[in-house]
């Protein structure tokens, strides 16, 4: 089986929240609909969380780490971090 992409995961969580937003469901749906919510959640963070480690490592310098914030330049293009 091939594992969940983070965009489809979001999606699918968005779709969650907007039903519960709504207030049509049941009080046993809300909480069926919350659980999965939150397996998604964790799912989208833990994704986050590799992604943002991996940056990290690619931006490794001769054993420092040296981190810098991503910034867009006025025309909404990275700025170059070389």
């Amino acid at each position: 089986m091939a594992e969940k992409k983070f965009e489809k995961a979001l999606e699918e969580l968005e779709e969650i929240v907007k039903k519960m937003e709504e207030g049509n469901v049941s009080l046993e749906e809300s909480l069926k609909a919350f659980e999965e919510g939150i397996k998604l959640s964790r799912f989208c963070a833990d994704k986050l969380d590799k992604a943002e480690r991996k940056v990290n490592i690619l931006l490794r310098e001769e054993d420092a780490l040296n981190v810098r914030p991503f910034e867009e330049k006025d025309g909404g293009k990275p700025e170059d971090v070389a």
